[in-house]
């Protein structure tokens, strides 16, 4: 069944119509242009007569549109709300540096050292991991549903494959950095964040089954397209105590239709058991069963340069979402809204735990400077605008 409903927590600053350029889960690459660093994990290093004169930088990606996108669930990514399930998802990146001063040891911060105590125990068991000091710094708005949370994991992961290097294994190190999820922030969340921080390739959305784990990459590189990420700088305080029960309701329904996973029932088989499920139930499992089905129809939109098709798509998430899964909130709707009315729009729908947060939007790239002016005025908040592109996920890079 499908995944979505990602996130983490804190509204980006911004000023009215505030708009960045190409924020992305990497570097920049523009050298005029301040780096921004998301989710980077940089080695100060051992004491000075030991030190490199290069020490590493690890950048993580976060995940990347979807769900709600983590409940509910655009092209680009599934709702959580059943563990197994098929996700596309888009990686997308914005954007304020926020240092944190790290050390391993006794005197280490009690959220880093929750975070890295999962983590360990898949690194090799050759010898204790050695002391370090180490910088936080991401560009991730928190709580915009970008993944922010998923890119930390990737990005302290990789760090530490640095210290104690491992085999390599990707889907290891996703489900890895999965299960720190689940263990320390207590968050059942499904694998989609994860899989994209790793597994992303610049130029390409990622297609997942969330049931074998395999994953295939979906080529978008179309010169003539700009993905819209607009955030609301809303963050309503259900989204943490929704994901869980959205979760619990999709596991009840599979149970009322004898099924392990909503990804085993039809849609006519979950119109037929709607009685039995009660009505709120069984708008939850709508919601995921459409989504299962648009997911596999948007990657094939994708693949065939269909834009109108995947537009139409992200359109049908987003009011599903909003109207079955119920995890959008009236911010959301505006943006969404707003968007859809400027020429050279093709979708758009909201990302995220739901409840606040960012949307993102499909369109002609001569549309984007006019889609931010139009839907800034619309908007009865102020938005922040990020013109994205899909990349690369996790890596190491010099300093």
């Amino acid at each position: 069944s499908c995944r979505g409903h990602r996130d983490a927590a804190t509204r980006h600053p911004g000023t009215k119509g505030h708009s960045r350029r190409s924020p992305r889960r990497r570097m920049l690459s523009s050298s005029r242009q301040r780096e921004v660093r998301c989710g980077e994990v940089s080695v100060q290093g051992p004491p000075p007569s030991r030190r490199r004169s290069t020490p590493p930088a690890v950048r993580g990606t976060s995940a990347p549109m979807g769900a709600p996108a983590r409940g509910g669930g655009h092209p680009w990514a599934q709702p959580r709300a059943q563990p197994q399930g098929g996700s596309l998802v888009l990686q997308e990146s914005p954007i304020d540096i926020c240092p944190l001063p790290v050390s391993c040891g006794t005197g280490q911060p009690p959220a880093l050292q929750g975070l890295m105590a999962p983590l360990l125990p898949f690194l090799p068991t050759g010898g204790p991991v050695p002391g370090f000091n180490a910088v936080i710094a991401s560009d991730i708005p928190l709580g915009g549903g970008l993944s922010s949370s998923a890119a930390l994991e990737v990005a302290t992961y990789t760090f530490l494959q640095q210290l104690c290097p491992d085999d390599g294994d990707l889907v290891a190190k996703a489900l890895a950095c999965q299960k720190a999820e689940h263990t320390f922030a207590s968050m059942p969340c499904g694998i989609m964040d994860q899989f994209i921080s790793v597994m992303g390739k610049e130029g390409h959305a990622l297609l997942i089954d969330c049931r074998s784990l395999d994953t295939v990459l979906v080529p978008l590189t179309d010169a003539s397209l700009a993905v819209l990420i607009t955030n609301s700088n809303v963050r309503h305080t259900l989204t943490g105590s929704e994901y869980p029960t959205r979760r619990r309701q999709c596991e009840e329904a599979a149970a009322t239709l004898g099924k392990g996973s909503l990804r085993d029932v039809t849609m006519a088989e979950l119109e037929a058991a709607r009685s039995r499920l009660g009505e709120e139930v069984y708008r939850r499992a709508r919601h995921v069963v459409g989504e299962i089905a648009r997911t596999a129809q948007a990657a094939k939109a994708l693949q065939d340069r269909d834009y109108r098709t995947f537009g139409r798509l992200m359109v049908e998430s987003h009011n599903s979402l909003r109207d079955d899964y119920e995890v959008s909130c009236p911010e959301l709707d505006e943006l969404v809204a707003a968007a859809l009315e400027v020429n050279g729009v093709y979708g758009s729908r909201m990302t995220g735990g739901g409840f606040g947060g960012c949307t993102v939007t499909l369109l002609e790239a001569g549309a984007a400077e006019r889609a931010q002016h139009h839907i800034q005025e619309k908007y009865s908040g102020t938005a922040t605008f990020y013109l994205t592109k899909p990349a690369s996920g996790a890596k190491v890079l010099p300093l």
